[in-house]
């Protein structure tokens, strides 16, 4: 089970009345000043809004960079949605001593995976932690 705190409580409601989206968990980054939502699958586009009206009217209420990742029923899919933009070819998972995920992403792509000083794959790595068990994600 994840423990929210309760600022984290209030982002995540505050995310559904602005975009009538369910979000299912939020990462305060506060070293970054953004928030990451992990939306329902299937409710991307609903949290987006037409022209990103529903996510640019979040960030504008928090004053934060908002990045949005879909919730998928498997860890492969969730690391590959947890790292967009990236284009995720592949992602296997290894269970041996620690739960890794590799994921194949297009060398050009690396840096949108990484994020300025590492923000996106630590976020990856935070959610995939929380809702698969999953110790690490590396790049291949």
């Amino acid at each position: 089970m994840i423990r929210l705190s309760d600022e984290a409580r209030r982002l995540l409601a505050l995310f559904e009345e602005e975009t009538d989206a369910t979000a299912r968990d939020c990462i305060v980054d506060d070293e970054h000043d953004r928030v990451v939502y992990l939306v329902a699958a299937g409710e991307m586009g609903q949290a987006i809004g037409a022209g990103g009206e529903n996510v640019k009217r979040v960030e504008d209420r928090l004053d934060r960079e908002v990045k949005l990742v879909e919730d998928a029923a498997t860890p492969e899919d969730f690391v590959a949605n947890a790292l967009a933009p990236a284009a995720v070819y592949n992602v296997t998972i290894s269970e041996n001593d620690d739960t890794v995920a590799y994921a194949e992403v297009a060398q050009e792509d690396h840096g949108a995976a990484i994020g300025t000083g590492g923000k996106n794959i630590e976020a990856a790595r935070e959610l995939a932690q929380r809702h698969f068990d999953i110790d690490g994600i590396e790049l291949t």
